[in-house]
Parts: structure tokens; C-alpha cells; sequence
């Protein structure tokens, strides 16, 4: 599926030599094929099933072969998009992987997206199937998708991972085992010419009205991950660990990409657990780290670097207003990267100034990397928009309104501003002087909780309907940006009642004194 208008897609495409994410993966599979390429968590048991994995460039490559091989038996059409619910482990980098290779269209889902966040999502994409495990940590994820898949018209698969999956599940887990690979059905030959300008991946912003498909081709994707890997100077090869999944663009921009671009190891870690971090970090040798920012900051705290010598942390930012006012970072056996992050709009890479603080970000073209070397390439460009906020345009923002059409119904969509500039919402200021821009404030109405968004005013009408007395506020959190906290007549019967509705246990938390833990335990999002 080429969004726009499919002779300029082409022509871009053909301008950047066609490169599709699933090529860059070959790439490294052919350059490297015995080189460890994913790696779990030595932990992997107590929140998901199976044994931890660790897989060669090889074995990763026959695996993807053969997610797309099921996938395309299946008789998905071309472009059809698969929603993925999964935690950070292998499976999850390897399904978003074999859904490329079978020409069909990622859609991955936060972690603890529930029935109703993921059945508004995957209608409003389109999805023809949905894919997940048995389970993640006590939840079972795939009794979870077959509700979604009955609310949702479109779906006509559900498959996942695990043992003793509910009936009507297609098990993927004999395609770790099978002994050969069956043919994979070819793509026509418009989809294999110009792959790299279809779409790639729909990921999901949060509007007033709840979850709005945002569309990428593979040139908007990989701009992404380039301009954290240059930003980061990652070298060839390089072992990363991240506690960030791949279920959002951020996520895919600081994970998934820069893995791939490097050619590396991948080390997986469901977030969170210090002890387990610090294991992984010694016994694999990992020199770079992703993390959430206050993680980051918490761990320079504990000695965790100076522990284990040099070390590059590129750190998430999930509240990016909360960037410029953050600590100056003083370790010294460390260098912090910070990538704020606006949503589904766009992210930022830079490294911090001299001193440890955080640097500025410029108004207009960004260069990545950024220290004015020759060769640095323009992958974003940063605008005030007519309402005061942040706006982005460029190679890794979005281009399209998805679904194609959208823009000329009553249905919600992300907005394609004139010139291309996508508005992010988050308050900014700007520097005549310096020519920078400051974040002042998240979007209005919109509540973030870690990497997970919401919408007060449907959080207040869905309490309200249940108990009109109810109240609910979002207060500041040094760790997760917003924490939810509620009230209610019977607090135990809000909490009861919004978990049979679908609720995101986020917000069911909030009417207990587990609130913030919920989202740690769950392992943040993508």
C-alpha cells in the first residue's frame, strides 16, 4: 500500500535505493549469519512462557522465514495489516520482522492495551489478524485476543505463542522446530519493486477520541533509527540492551532500528528489574544501554556505570516537557544520548552538552548527527505551530492521514498539517535570540503514564457511567511523568467493573493503592 500519490512514493523510493526494512535484516543475516542476533532475559519464565532464547543471525532468519511463510498460507492479501501484542522478547522483533518479509503491514499494541483500547485500534486499522502469547506475567494475552478478534469484524485470524492456547488459536510455536521451510508465496511484482515505499508499520497515537492509526512507510521508519544511531555513533556490531519494546515508533526508532542499522546484538529486557539489568549487562557486554530516563538517572545513582566502564544510555523521554529542567548528568563513565519523544509525531536524539546538561533543541532543520560533521543528514525539522506548540515535518514524520480517505470522513485521524507539518500538541517557546525551542507542556487532555496515553475526558465520562460520584486526576511522577489516582463510593466495585469493561489496568489501578505499581510490574510500554 503506497499512501499519497504512488509516483513521487516511487521516485523517493528509488532515490534511496529502494532499501526496505526486511533488507537491512538480510544484510546483517548474510554479513553475519553465526553472530548472536536476539537474546531474552535470563528471566524470561516468570513473565512469559518458554525458555529464554538466544539466536544466531541464522536462526532468527529461518524463524522470520517462517512467520512469513505461515502468514502468507493464511492467504492474507498484500498490505494487510496484522496486529502484534506481545512483551519484549524475541518473538516480538521476530513477528514484526516475518509480517514485513510477507509484505503485509505491522501493527503492534502496547502491552497493556485491554479490550477496549485494542478493539477500537485494530478497527479503526483495518487488521485482518492478531497475533500474541498465552500469556505475560498472570494476564492471559490470548484469551484477551479472541475477544478482540469478535469485536472486531475485519480480523479473521488469532494466533500466538505459548502452550495451551484457547481454541481457534493458530499456534506459531512449531515454527522454532520445523524441520524444513515450506515455499513462501511470492509477492507481486509492484510490491517487490518498490517495497520501500509501501507502508511499513501503523502504530497508534491517542486523541480525544481514543487510538488513531498513524501510518509509516520503510523510508519514514528507518529515518527514525538513523537519527538515533548517528546521534549515538553506535558502532558496527554493537551490543544493545533495551527495556523499551517495539510497540510504538518510539520504541521501533530506539530499538529495533538501531539494531538492525548496526548490525548487532540484541539484548531483550521486560522491564523492570535492576538486579536482572545489571547481570545482563556484565554477562553480555552489552556497551549500550535504552532506557526510560528516570531509570537512567536512578541507575547513575546506584554506580551501575562506573561498575562496568564505559557505556553509551540512550534515554527515552516519554514526558519530553520534563527535558530541559532534568538534572545535569554527571557520570562520567557514561554518555547520555536523550530522545524525547511526541507521541506517534516524532522523536529527537541528542547527546548532552559539556556540562551535563541537556541540549536545545533548534527551531527548523535538525541534523543527525549533530555536531556539524559533513556528512550529517536532515531527518527531521522543527516548526511553532499557529497555536504555540511543536510542530514536525521531514523524513521520519508521517505523510499520510491512514486509513487512505480518512481525511474526507467524520472518522478520528491523525491530521496532515500544510507543508507537512505534523502538530505534536506539546506546548514550546521559542528563542529569538537562539533560534531554539523550549517544551513548556504535554497536550491539553491528554494524560501520559509512562509510555501509555490516555484521554481524561473519556477516562471521566467511562467512570462517570459507572459511578456518578467517582473522581479521578492525574498527579506528577518522578518516575513514570503521571501517575492516575481515584476515588469512588465503592472504590473495589470502579475497579471490578472497569476491568470487565476492557479498561487499561492503569486506570484500574488508580481506584486501588497499586496505581503506579501496575504500570511497573506490567513493564512500562513500548
Amino acid at each position: 500500500m503506497i499512501l499519497g500519490d504512488p509516483a513521487v512514493a516511487v521516485q523517493q523510493a528509488q532515490n534511496e535505493r529502494r532499501v526496505a526494512i526486511d533488507e537491512v535484516f538480510r544484510h546483517a543475516a548474510a554479513r553475519r549469519p553465526g553472530a548472536l542476533a536476539l537474546i531474552d532475559a535470563p528471566n524470561r519464565e516468570t513473565f512469559a512462557d518458554g525458555a529464554p532464547l538466544r539466536l544466531s543471525y541464522a536462526e532468527a532468519d529461518r524463524i522470520v522465514w517462517a512467520i512469513a511463510g505461515r502468514l502468507r498460507r493464511m492467504g492474507l492479501p498484500t498490505d494487510a495489516v496484522v496486529g502484534i501484542q506481545l512483551p519484549n522478547i524475541a518473538e516480538h522483533i521476530l513477528t514484526i520482522l516475518g509480517v514485513l518479509r510477507a509484505g503485509l503491514i505491522a501493527a503492534p499494541l502496547p502491552l497493556l492495551w485491554r479490550r477496549a483500547e485494542a478493539a477500537a485500534a485494530l478497527a479503526r486499522a483495518g487488521a485482518k489478524a492478531l497475533i500474541t502469547c498465552r500469556r505475560a506475567g498472570g494476564f492471559q494475552h490470548a484469551q484477551l485476543a479472541t475477544k478482540v478478534a469478535a469485536d472486531v469484524f475485519s480480523i479473521r485470524y488469532v494466533c500466538g505463542f505459548g502452550p495451551n492456547l484457547p481454541d481457534g488459536v493458530v499456534s506459531f510455536d512449531d515454527l522454532f522446530s520445523a524441520p524444513t521451510l515450506d515455499p513462501v508465496p511470492t509477492l507481486d511484482r509492484d510490491r517487490q519493486g518498490n517495497g520501500a515505499a509501501h507502508v511499513a508499520v501503523v502504530s497508534f497515537d491517542i486523541g480525544e477520541d481514543g487510538p488513531v492509526p498513524v501510518a509509516r512507510n520503510h523510508l519514514e521508519l528507518l529515518a527514525g533509527g538513523l537519527g538515533v544511531l548517528l546521534e549515538s555513533r553506535l558502532e558496527p556490531d554493537a551490543k544493545i540492551l533495551s527495556t523499551i519494546a517495539p510497540a510504538s515508533f518510539g520504541g521501533i526508532s530506539l530499538t529495533l532500528l538501531p539494531w538492525l542499522l548496526a548490525g548487532g546484538t540484541l539484548v531483550l529486557h521486560h522491564p523492570f528489574d535492576g538486579a536482572i539489568l545489571a547481570k545482563q549487562r556484565h554477562d553480555e557486554r552489552c556497551g549500550t544501554l535504552i532506557l526510560p530516563a528516570p531509570v537512567a538517572f536512578r541507575l547513575a545513582e546506584s554506580g551501575l556505570f562506573a561498575r562496568e566502564g564505559p557505556t553509551k544510555v540512550i534515554a527515552a523521554w516519554r514526558a519530553p516537557e520534563r527535558l530541559a529542567s532534568s538534572a545535569a548528568w554527571r557520570e562520567p563513565d557514561a554518555v547520555l544520548i536523550d530522545a524525547p519523544i511526541f507521541g506517534e509525531a516524532g522523536l529527537l536524539a541528542a547527546r548532552r552538552e559539556a556540562g551535563g546538561e541537556a541540549a536545545a533543541i533548534p527551531l527548523g532543520p535538525i541534523h543527525a548527527p549533530r555536531d556539524g560533521a559533513k556528512s550529517a543528514v536532515t531527518l527531521v525539522e522543527t516548526a511553532l505551530s499557529e497555536t504555540g506548540t511543536l510542530a514536525l515535518r521531514g523524513p521520519m514524520a508521517p505523510h499520510h492521514p491512514y486509513p487512505p480517505g480518512v481525511e474526507r470522513s467524520d472518522q478520528p485521524h491523525f491530521a496532515i498539517g500544510r507543508g507537512g507539518l505534523v502538530d505534536t500538541g506539546y506546548g514550546c517557546r521559542v528563542d529569538a535570540l537562539t533560534k531554539t525551542l523550549a517544551i513548556t507542556g504535554a497536550p491539553s487532555g491528554i494524560v501520559c503514564v509512562g509510555g501509555y496515553r490516555f484521554p481524561l475526558c473519556g477516562l471521566l465520562e467511562a467512570i462517570g457511567r459507572i459511578d456518578s460520584g467517582a473522581t479521578l486526576a492525574a498527579l506528577p511522577d518522578p518516575l513514570v511523568g503521571q501517575r492516575l489516582t481515584g476515588n469512588a463510593g465503592d472504590c473495589d466495585a470502579m475497579k471490578a467493573a472497569l476491568e470487565a469493561a476492557g479498561a487499561n489496568p492503569i486506570v484500574a489501578a488508580a481506584f486501588s493503592d497499586r496505581g503506579e505499581q501496575a504500570f511497573r510490574d506490567a513493564g512500562g510500554a513500548g
